[in-house]
């Protein structure tokens, strides 16, 4: 099948989720689509970004979103080195000796959570890398050729959805805004957990990338959402000092 046409069934598979959800296509319909036309049992997407914080934008399951929180908490795993090398890091049996040497506390948390495969997929548009999209099987899994190329084709449509590509009711794209409410939901998201990044710079002294590492690693040794760990922070229910261990922070009262 050439590109053309792949990419053409690609686009319709997720505007018919779109079309079941009652809503413009976005990349929650990517994913959807994702896990009913290939061998895995979930997926999930993360923004990403090299200057800034990466943030979880949707999954599709529990176990999805753990895997995306697991990897962003931790600095480590599939994805984050699928954004880094800016190509597809394929991992068909996370029990492997390689890939439990290369990624030690990621793999067991993932095999913990009912992750035994995971392929990881990077957003790319040129010079522009928004994101990764990752995909999960609970079972050793192997993607073949015509699989891998379908999986390509949905990060691509992912990454123009990302860069505010929008897909008109025929599932072909088209420049412009697109005004999905989940749009502006991940936007306050994304928001709150830099806010927070901020508040610890100047808690702790340090630069931004500083407080991100030390706020992921507080919610990674407490066993919390990200998300949750930055909320506490904005609303001042939670304090960090430079005088504390980098995963140790204070309760305020």
């Amino acid at each position: 099948m050439g590109p053309d046409r792949r990419s053409a069934r690609i686009r319709m598979l997720v505007a018919e989720q779109a079309v079941r959800r009652h809503a413009r296509v976005s990349v929650v319909d990517v994913c959807t689509a994702a896990v009913a036309a290939l061998p895995v049992g979930g997926a999930g997407l993360s923004a990403m970004s090299r200057t800034a914080a990466s943030h979880p934008l949707c999954s599709t399951d529990d176990i999805s979103g753990q895997l995306e929180d697991l990897q962003l908490t931790l600095g480590e795993g599939p994805c984050v080195d699928a954004f880094v090398r800016g190509s597809a890091v394929l991992a068909p049996d996370l029990l492997s000796t390689e890939l439990q040497d290369c990624w030690a506390v990621f793999a067991d948390a993932a095999l913990e959570a009912g992750a035994r495969a995971v392929f990881s997929l990077p957003l790319q548009k040129g010079a522009i890398s928004p994101g990764v999209l990752d995909l999960y099987a609970g079972i050793p899994t192997v993607l073949d050729t015509k699989e891998l190329a379908d999986a390509l084709a949905f990060a691509d449509l992912a990454t123009l959805l990302l860069l505010d590509t929008r897909i008109d009711d025929a599932g072909a794209p088209a420049v412009g805004p697109m005004p999905d409410r989940s749009f502006e939901d991940l936007g306050a998201y994304r928001a709150e957990i830099d806010q927070a990044s901020g508040m610890l710079t100047v808690q702790l002294g340090v630069g931004i990338e500083e407080a991100f590492v030390r706020l992921r690693a507080h919610a990674f040794a407490q066993g919390r959402r990200l998300a949750d760990v930055a909320a506490d922070v904005v609303a001042r229910r939670l304090r960090f000092t430079p005088d504390a261990e980098p995963d140790q922070a204070e309760e305020e009262t």
